[in-house]
């Protein structure tokens, strides 16, 4: 089954009658066999006006301090919505202090970080990398009078904002703006994989049962191969170089404080989110599996493991076009 985030939107030919011309009802793909729509906040429906607004503001750079910072610069769709970077630096020259994770599927996702802090929805994320300050990253103040002068000065976002909230009378504030970029994220549905579609070739058909029988599935779990559990694993050690020694162990006697645990993360489309782990140290996959998980690979058939980790790459969804940029002609007409 080959599943498109363009897909989701049903109502993409609203855009040819005008976003605010009717609302028709949402629809969400066909999806797999025992995965159910996500859960939606009960005072953020989705809608495609509100998706188009959404897929805009997502790709602005109108949404940091000085211009120079869009969502997408640090969410690519050609590498999973991750960044290729160890970390990203923000507008004032702070360096992030975790990898940028890849955005397929969060939709279903409550956790939202690399550890917990307290963020489980999409809206609440989103103020983050626009608002926060460690690290700043697209260093905006949280002020809505500034953010509305910023962004209402626009008369398309003006005609936009309008057509997807119209019971807040025009109204553009960091509410508006992250229910919308939430709106849009959670049409990022990636089902499309050799593995979702069961087009393994033998290697990785291998390598699956070789993920298995290493443990990888043991937190790799679900429909998007993650527990989203945080769990130590060895790669926070005190020490880095000791941490092959007794990665996925119990921490070692002495060691204080307790290393950092981490969100395990999907592996969906994990071949192009590279680097990898929490904090990008991981030049390659193989680099990060031996990493966090050496005991249990003494005797793994890597090249089949890998092969299985790439099956996992949905190309559809890399190139989906609903999800790229959108064109700079404003999508409703004056």
């Amino acid at each position: 089954m080959r599943l498109g985030g363009a897909a989701i939107i049903g109502a993409a030919a609203l855009l040819a009658t005008g976003l605010g011309a009717v609302r028709p009802t949402w629809r969400w793909p066909a999806l797999p066999a025992g995965v159910a729509a996500p859960s939606i906040p009960a005072d953020n429906g989705m809608s495609a006006a509100k998706v188009a607004l959404g897929r805009r503001l997502f790709y602005d750079r109108a949404l940091s301090a000085d211009g120079s910072m869009a969502c997408a610069d640090c969410h690519q769709q050609e590498k999973g919505f991750a960044d290729g970077l160890s970390t990203h630096r923000g507008v004032m020259g702070d360096m992030g202090v975790r990898n940028v994770p890849g955005l397929a599927n969060v939709a279903w996702r409550s956790g939202l970080t690399w550890t917990e802090a307290g963020l489980s929805t999409l809206e609440q994320q989103a103020m983050v990398p626009m608002t926060g300050t460690k690290p700043v990253e697209m260093g905006l103040a949280q002020d809505d009078a500034g953010l509305a002068r910023r962004i209402g000065a626009d008369p398309c976002y003006r005609r936009m904002f309008a057509a997807a909230f119209p019971g807040a009378q025009g109204g553009v504030g960091f509410a508006e703006v992250t229910a919308a970029l939430a709106v849009f994220q959670r049409t990022m549905i990636s089902f499309g994989s050799a593995h979702d579609r069961g087009a393994l070739s033998p290697l990785a058909a291998r390598g699956a049962a070789q993920f298995k029988a290493a443990g990888c599935a043991d937190c790799h779990s679900g429909t998007d191969l993650t527990d989203s559990k945080t769990h130590y694993v060895g790669t926070s050690a005190p020490r880095e170089a000791d941490s092959a020694a007794y990665g996925g162990k119990p921490l070692p006697p002495g060691v204080e404080p307790p290393p950092e645990q981490f969100r395990t993360p999907s592996l969906r489309n994990v071949a192009v989110t590279g680097p990898w782990l929490h904090d990008g140290q991981s030049p390659t996959i193989e680099s990060a599996i031996r990493r966090h998980a050496a005991p249990m690979l003494a005797d793994v058939d890597m090249p089949a493991l890998l092969a299985f980790l790439d099956a996992l790459t949905d190309h559809d969804f890399l190139n989906n076009a609903a999800l790229a940029r959108p064109p700079a002609t404003c999508p409703i007409p004056t």
